[in-house]
Protein backbone atom coordinates (compact mmCIF):
# COMPACT_ATOMS: atom_id res chain seq x y z
CA UNK A 1 0.00 0.00 0.00
CA UNK A 2 1.41 3.37 -0.92
CA UNK A 3 1.56 6.36 1.18
CA UNK A 4 -0.97 8.40 -0.85
CA UNK A 5 -3.53 5.18 -0.15
CA UNK A 6 -2.59 4.94 3.56
CA UNK A 7 -3.55 8.53 3.63
CA UNK A 8 -7.12 8.15 2.00
CA UNK A 9 -8.08 5.33 4.67
CA UNK A 10 -10.25 7.13 7.28
CA UNK A 11 -8.96 7.40 10.73
CA UNK A 12 -11.71 4.78 12.09
CA UNK A 13 -10.45 2.22 9.96
CA UNK A 14 -6.99 2.10 11.14
CA UNK A 15 -8.23 2.10 14.49
CA UNK A 16 -10.25 -0.63 14.19
CA UNK A 17 -8.22 -2.68 12.15
CA UNK A 18 -5.29 -2.30 15.04
CA UNK A 19 -7.60 -3.29 17.58
CA UNK A 20 -8.64 -6.16 15.96
CA UNK A 21 -4.73 -7.04 15.27
CA UNK A 22 -3.93 -6.13 18.85
CA UNK A 23 -7.18 -8.66 20.12
CA UNK A 24 -5.46 -11.26 18.01
CA UNK A 25 -1.58 -10.64 19.65
CA UNK A 26 -2.89 -10.55 23.06
CA UNK A 27 -5.19 -13.52 23.03
CA UNK A 28 -2.79 -16.09 21.36
CA UNK A 29 -0.06 -14.83 23.76
CA UNK A 30 -1.49 -14.66 27.25
CA UNK A 31 -0.59 -17.60 29.19
CA UNK A 32 -3.63 -20.24 30.10
CA UNK A 33 -1.71 -23.14 32.06
CA UNK A 34 -2.46 -22.01 35.32
CA UNK A 35 -3.72 -24.75 36.86
CA UNK A 36 -4.44 -28.12 34.70
CA UNK A 37 -5.09 -30.46 37.58
CA UNK A 38 -8.65 -31.25 37.54
CA UNK A 39 -8.59 -31.48 41.55
CA UNK A 40 -7.61 -28.33 41.92
CA UNK A 41 -10.43 -26.40 43.34
CA UNK A 42 -8.19 -22.90 44.00
CA UNK A 43 -7.68 -23.25 40.20
CA UNK A 44 -11.07 -23.82 39.36
CA UNK A 45 -12.11 -20.68 41.58
CA UNK A 46 -10.05 -18.91 40.20
CA UNK A 47 -11.23 -19.66 36.62
CA UNK A 48 -14.82 -18.41 38.01
CA UNK A 49 -13.48 -15.67 39.68
CA UNK A 50 -11.20 -14.32 36.61
CA UNK A 51 -14.60 -14.99 34.15
CA UNK A 52 -17.14 -13.23 36.12
CA UNK A 53 -14.61 -9.98 36.76
CA UNK A 54 -14.37 -10.09 32.84
CA UNK A 55 -17.84 -10.12 32.69
CA UNK A 56 -18.77 -7.53 35.11
CA UNK A 57 -16.11 -5.08 33.29
CA UNK A 58 -17.48 -6.18 29.81
CA UNK A 59 -20.74 -5.06 31.09
CA UNK A 60 -19.58 -1.40 32.79
CA UNK A 61 -17.44 -1.12 29.61
CA UNK A 62 -21.21 -1.93 27.36
CA UNK A 63 -22.96 0.11 29.80
CA UNK A 64 -20.88 3.32 29.73
CA UNK A 65 -20.33 3.28 26.04
CA UNK A 66 -24.49 2.77 25.94
CA UNK A 67 -24.63 6.04 27.90
CA UNK A 68 -22.24 7.94 25.46
CA UNK A 69 -24.14 7.33 22.64
CA UNK A 70 -27.26 8.56 24.67
CA UNK A 71 -25.40 11.35 25.31
CA UNK A 72 -23.93 12.11 21.83
CA UNK A 73 -26.58 10.77 19.51
CA UNK A 74 -24.66 12.98 16.95
CA UNK A 75 -21.46 10.95 16.69
CA UNK A 76 -22.73 7.83 15.02
CA UNK A 77 -18.78 7.10 13.24
CA UNK A 78 -18.09 7.19 17.12
CA UNK A 79 -20.34 4.81 18.45
CA UNK A 80 -20.21 2.44 15.50
CA UNK A 81 -16.07 2.55 16.30
CA UNK A 82 -16.90 1.61 20.19
CA UNK A 83 -19.36 -1.14 19.02
CA UNK A 84 -16.62 -2.77 17.29
CA UNK A 85 -13.89 -2.34 19.99
CA UNK A 86 -16.60 -3.60 22.57
CA UNK A 87 -17.10 -7.21 19.86
CA UNK A 88 -13.14 -7.70 20.10
CA UNK A 89 -12.93 -7.43 23.85
CA UNK A 90 -16.01 -9.84 24.40
CA UNK A 91 -14.34 -12.16 21.48
CA UNK A 92 -11.04 -12.14 23.38
CA UNK A 93 -12.65 -12.47 26.52
CA UNK A 94 -14.82 -15.10 25.86
CA UNK A 95 -12.64 -17.33 23.93
CA UNK A 96 -9.90 -16.96 26.70
CA UNK A 97 -12.45 -18.43 29.16
CA UNK A 98 -14.00 -20.95 27.13
CA UNK A 99 -10.18 -22.12 25.87
CA UNK A 100 -9.01 -22.13 29.56
CA UNK A 101 -12.59 -23.98 30.71
CA UNK A 102 -11.50 -26.62 28.10
CA UNK A 103 -8.15 -26.80 29.62
CA UNK A 104 -9.21 -27.63 33.19
CA UNK A 105 -12.10 -29.33 32.31
CA UNK A 106 -12.30 -31.48 28.99
CA UNK A 107 -15.58 -32.45 29.24
CA UNK A 108 -17.13 -29.06 28.85
CA UNK A 109 -16.92 -28.70 25.01
CA UNK A 110 -17.08 -30.96 22.51
CA UNK A 111 -14.67 -30.56 19.25
CA UNK A 112 -12.89 -27.62 20.82
CA UNK A 113 -9.23 -28.75 21.85
CA UNK A 114 -7.04 -25.52 20.28
CA UNK A 115 -6.89 -21.54 20.77
CA UNK A 116 -8.12 -21.28 17.16
CA UNK A 117 -11.43 -23.58 17.85
CA UNK A 118 -11.78 -21.16 21.03
CA UNK A 119 -12.04 -17.94 18.92
CA UNK A 120 -14.25 -20.53 15.98
CA UNK A 121 -16.41 -20.98 18.86
CA UNK A 122 -17.16 -17.05 19.91
CA UNK A 123 -16.97 -16.11 16.66
CA UNK A 124 -19.42 -18.60 15.55
CA UNK A 125 -21.61 -18.08 18.62
CA UNK A 126 -21.28 -14.08 18.01
CA UNK A 127 -22.82 -14.72 14.36
CA UNK A 128 -25.42 -16.55 15.90
CA UNK A 129 -24.56 -19.41 13.05
CA UNK A 130 -24.11 -22.18 15.45
CA UNK A 131 -22.67 -25.14 12.81
CA UNK A 132 -22.66 -27.17 15.52
CA UNK A 133 -19.07 -29.01 15.18
CA UNK A 134 -17.89 -27.67 18.38
CA UNK A 135 -20.56 -27.01 20.76
CA UNK A 136 -20.89 -26.88 25.08
CA UNK A 137 -21.48 -29.80 26.58
CA UNK A 138 -21.08 -29.24 30.40
CA UNK A 139 -23.12 -26.88 32.47
CA UNK A 140 -20.08 -24.22 33.11
CA UNK A 141 -19.65 -24.01 29.13
CA UNK A 142 -23.69 -23.99 28.63
CA UNK A 143 -23.86 -20.79 31.30
CA UNK A 144 -20.85 -18.90 29.57
CA UNK A 145 -22.50 -19.33 26.41
CA UNK A 146 -25.65 -17.90 27.59
CA UNK A 147 -23.96 -15.15 28.91
CA UNK A 148 -21.80 -14.46 25.90
CA UNK A 149 -25.11 -14.78 23.86
CA UNK A 150 -26.35 -12.35 26.20
CA UNK A 151 -23.55 -9.54 25.33
CA UNK A 152 -23.99 -10.25 21.56
CA UNK A 153 -27.69 -9.43 22.09
CA UNK A 154 -26.71 -5.93 23.10
CA UNK A 155 -24.47 -5.55 21.63
CA UNK A 156 -26.33 -5.82 18.30
CA UNK A 157 -29.18 -4.09 19.81
CA UNK A 158 -27.18 -1.06 20.40
CA UNK A 159 -25.21 -1.28 16.75
CA UNK A 160 -28.90 -1.86 15.07
CA UNK A 161 -30.03 1.48 17.57
CA UNK A 162 -26.86 3.25 15.71
CA UNK A 163 -26.85 2.68 12.67
CA UNK A 164 -31.56 3.51 12.87
CA UNK A 165 -30.85 6.73 14.72
CA UNK A 166 -27.99 7.69 12.12
CA UNK A 167 -30.12 7.02 9.36
CA UNK A 168 -33.29 8.60 10.84
CA UNK A 169 -31.22 11.65 11.68
CA UNK A 170 -29.83 11.91 7.76
CA UNK A 171 -33.08 11.60 6.66
CA UNK A 172 -34.95 14.20 9.10
CA UNK A 173 -32.33 16.71 7.79
CA UNK A 174 -32.46 16.16 4.13
CA UNK A 175 -36.14 16.34 4.64
CA UNK A 176 -35.58 20.15 6.12
CA UNK A 177 -35.64 22.99 3.82
CA UNK A 178 -32.26 24.61 3.04
CA UNK A 179 -31.38 27.83 4.76
CA UNK A 180 -30.27 29.19 1.74
CA UNK A 181 -33.35 28.25 -0.58
CA UNK A 182 -35.69 31.53 -1.44
CA UNK A 183 -38.95 30.77 -0.96
CA UNK A 184 -41.72 32.69 -3.66
CA UNK A 185 -44.05 34.45 -1.49
CA UNK A 186 -47.07 33.67 -3.82
CA UNK A 187 -46.58 30.10 -4.49
CA UNK A 188 -45.04 28.65 -1.61
CA UNK A 189 -42.41 26.77 -3.83
CA UNK A 190 -39.00 27.12 -3.26
CA UNK A 191 -36.58 28.91 -6.57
Amino acid sequence: MTRRQRARLPGHVLRNAAAAVCALLLYYSVPVAWATDLDAWPGRVSGVVTFVIGVVGLAWLVWRRIDHFLRAPAEAGGRVDGVLLLVCIVCVVFALYYYRLQQQDPSQFAGLETRTDSLYYTMVTLGTIGYGDVHAAGQAARIATMVQVVFDLVVFGTFVTIITSSVTARIKAAARPRPDAVSDDATGTSR
